[in-house]
């Protein structure tokens, strides 16, 4: 992460334009851009662990990490308190790793069901600004401060250093706030300063804080982006920004235009509001996926029609939930032996969200391409409904009506309700029940859904 501090005080409403040479790129202020827009980024700092801080005094003060169930092979490092994170610990690596790293570091189990409430009380906080929030994950949100200050004449930095107070008054969290003129420089500034920051982006100084970052730091840059970007010769955002449309167009295809927008301060994506009767954001949902590391080794058919039918549960679900049907239906394999992973998909005559005809096409997608015996073992399988339609949406009837497929629905609207009132494990498949060590799992519960993305 790159070093540099904001010093300036200008806000983002000052949009005067400047030219600087920088690398020999001479640019200005991004052309055609509104940089009177004030958005903030909100990060909680270290999420996980500072709920279970906040939630419980006597944790306060020591090295704690948020870890995975060890016995059912996902003992990695969730979240870690500034504490452990003193003491080397680093998030992902294995709970044997961090104490052996840090000999007093004391373990606690994710609660989902707190860290959602957590991030609901944020939110509300966000809210007595105003309606346009987005949230970017559990723990992340952008907020457009550009209309509520325009009938104000407060600062955008004062209302984001008071947002921070509060979080530490009301919620017991700290959090790291970047402002800025767009969504993208505004998520670099609370990056850029941990924990408990406020950091301006400003017209003024993204040209020192922002292009002289890695360019690994910028939103979307990954690995493999970023592999390929420094092959060309780009290694930190400023060469992003003032590298050749062609390269980039060459290199990464139409995603090297958009990071070059990203790097030059030319992102105008709108703050899109929270809906909070579907959890999500108003943006269109591509798929609907689950996945899991089983316990133990997969090496029978039984163990793998048993995880598969209990991960299309949980995405057959979902996909009810958000009022969706799907017409391809994915999955993915990981192997055992070298961690190597793979997909496979097709596409049904017919888009669908019944359980038993997702995880079906699902197993024959498995069984057709794994041998499912111990010289072959499986770690873990992954389900994906994807090519969405809503439910609302007309379909092409069959000649032949098929009258089951509206039993089944029905069963399944049955069981979600029975579900709803008195939890996902209330009733349970005969085949899922095939593997003992699946039978205490809700990977619906367990597996947290946020929105992501951000196209």
């Amino acid at each position: 992460m790159a070093t540099a501090t904001a010093t300036a005080t200008a806000t983002v409403a000052d949009a005067g334009a400047i030219y600087e040479t920088f690398g020999g790129c001479v640019i200005g202020s991004p052309g055609g851009i509104d940089m009177h827009r004030v958005i903030l980024h909100s990060d909680m700092n270290a999420f996980y662990a500072s709920v279970e801080q906040a939630e419980r005094p006597e944790l306060r003060g020591v090295p704690l990490v948020v870890g995975g169930h060890e016995e059912t092979r996902h003992g990695i490092v969730l979240a870690k308190s500034a504490q452990a994170k003193a003491a080397g610990v680093k998030t992902g690596e294995a709970l044997w790793e961090a104490r052996a790293k840090c000999p007093g570091l004391v373990v606690v189990p994710p609660r989902y069901d707190v860290y959602q409430r957590y991030s609901a009380l944020a939110r509300r906080i966000y809210y007595q600004y105003t309606d346009l929030v987005e949230p970017f994950g559990l723990d992340e949100c952008w907020i457009d401060l550009t209309g509520a200050l325009a009938l104000s004449t407060r600062a955008p930095l004062d209302v984001a250093r008071e947002i921070s107070q509060r979080m530490k008054d009301e919620l017991g969290c700290t959090v790291s706030v970047g402002v800025s003129w767009n969504k993208v420089f505004a998520k670099f500034g609370s990056d850029l300063r941990k924990p408990d920051a406020v950091t301006a982006i400003t017209p003024e100084n993204y040209q020192q804080l922002v292009w002289k970052a890695p360019v690994g730091e910028l939103l979307y840059v990954g690995r493999a982006t970023r592999a390929k970007l420094h092959s060309s010769g780009v290694d930190t955002v400023g060469d992003l920004a003032c590298a050749s449309p062609e390269l980039l167009r060459r290199r990464l295809g139409k995603v090297g235009l958009v990071l070059r927008a990203f790097a030059r301060g030319e992102d105008a994506t709108p703050v899109k509001p929270f809906d909070p009767t579907r959890n999500e954001v108003d943006r269109t949902v591509k798929s609907f996926g689950n996945g899991l590391t089983c316990p133990h080794d997969i090496v029978c058919a039984a163990d793998a029609k048993a995880l598969i039918y209990l991960l299309a549960e949980s995405v057959a679900q979902r996909l009810r939930e958000a009022r969706f049907r799907a017409s391809t239906v994915s999955i993915g394999v990981r192997d055992a032996h070298d961690l190597t992973s793979y997909g496979r998909q097709t596409t049904l005559p017919r888009a669908t969200n019944t359980t038993g005809q997702i995880a079906r096409m699902a197993w024959e997608l498995l069984s057709a391409n794994e041998p499912l015996d111990e010289e072959h073992p499986l770690r873990g399988l992954h389900v994906r409904a994807s090519n969405l339609e809503p439910m609302d949406a007309p379909q092409q009837l069959d000649l032949g009506f098929d009258a089951r497929r509206r039993v089944l629905e029905d069963l399944d609207e049955t069981i979600d309700d029975l579900r709803r009132r008195f939890g996902n494990t209330c009733i349970q498949r005969g085949v899922e029940l095939m593997d003992e060590s699946l039978l205490d799992l809700d990977v619906k519960r367990d597996n947290v859904v946020h929105p992501v993305g951000y196209f």
